[in-house]
């Protein structure tokens, strides 16, 4: 093979790149010289992957659980890929790149939102009411990755307690954590004391999310949003995402919860408790909380009547 001006031209600008480093580029050339061709299934360890799943049942839909799950997992670390780099944008941050990746992060819950028909209709009620029992206390309200796309995408106060919001915006974060609005949905029924579900929980998470909350106080969506409103840009095509945003996370994505919640947990007279007995009854639906990332963006009626059409539409559906 010739070796032409190109292949010449990149192998001097690897020779300088490795010598500023006081690197020898010709070991790197064996190394190239001795490697294996890259394959799919190594790259992105395939075989790992697929190894992941450990029923503890032998019930066949317990692995369908299992894995969506998994792919959850890996839809919101996708999801928080991108509000890393847009805080750590803040600085240079314009309205495109701002835009651009919460279009990115849309996709993601489209996605998800779209999927959640699995857990709704793709395993046979009377196996996961069965299976379920063996994963106590354990839960998907414990998703710690879900609650730190929470954090990144709102100034913490939206995040309290709806009830107690005016009343504590002005405290300290650590106050304010311990009126998060999700404590409330990880309580024992019939005590009212925290399940062993939220003590779990906020034993492994608390110290981390605190620091994600400092972290975020001058860098989470509505603080930047306001950033960039402050130097008089055009913000109609993010607002329009940051909408989409809301709605996915605090409307769209519960809601599909509820809907397999009242699917496979509703009897009638009696409902049963979710997996490490969460409150689903009042945890899921929007209409108790009220969470709203960005009030500025929405009308009154539109408040008042949040998520309240979803949720007659879906138990007009499942009821019939």
């Amino acid at each position: 093979m010739e070796l032409t001006p190109q292949i010449k031209d990149k192998l001097d600008k690897l020779q300088e790149k490795y010598a500023a480093m006081g690197q020898d580029m010709s070991a790197y050339l064996d190394g190239l010289l001795y490697a294996d061709f890259l394959t799919y299934w190594d790259y992105i360890h395939l075989d790992t992957l697929l190894s992941l799943q450990h029923p503890k049942t032998s019930f066949p839909d317990e692995e369908i659980f299992i894995m969506y799950h998994q792919i959850t997992e890996l839809y919101f670390k996708l999801c928080l890929h991108e509000f890393s780099q847009i805080a750590a944008a803040k600085e240079t941050l314009t309205v495109t790149f701002f835009t651009d990746r919460v279009k990115r992060i849309n996709a993601y819950f489209t996605a998800l939102v779209s999927s959640f028909e699995v857990m709704v209709n793709g395993m046979e009620k009377e196996q996961f009411l069965k299976f379920r029992m063996s994963l106590l206390p354990a839960s998907g309200f414990q998703s710690g990755q879900y609650r730190m796309i929470e954090i990144s995408a709102t100034d913490f106060i939206r995040l309290v307690e709806k009830g107690k919001r005016e009343e504590l915006k002005d405290a300290s974060i650590e106050e304010q954590f311990e009126n998060i609005y999700w404590k409330a949905g990880a309580t024992e029924l019939a005590t009212g004391k925290q399940t062993l579900t939220l003590k779990q929980f906020i034993n492994k998470y608390a110290t981390q999310f605190l620091q994600l909350v400092k972290d975020r106080q001058d860098s989470n969506f509505s603080a930047l949003y306001h950033q960039l409103k402050s130097q008089g840009a055009e913000l109609s095509a993010l607002e329009e995402e940051l909408r989409k945003l809301d709605l996915f996370v605090n409307v769209e994505w519960p809601l599909s919860h509820y809907k397999s919640a009242v699917r496979y947990l509703e009897r009638d007279p009696v409902d049963i408790a979710a997996t490490g007995g969460t409150n689903w009854q009042k945890y899921l639906p929007p209409r108790f909380q009220k969470r709203i990332f960005y009030p500025f963006l929405w009308t009154e009626a539109q408040m008042e009547e949040w998520g309240k059409g979803w949720v007659v539409s879906v138990l007009k559906d499942l009821r019939g």
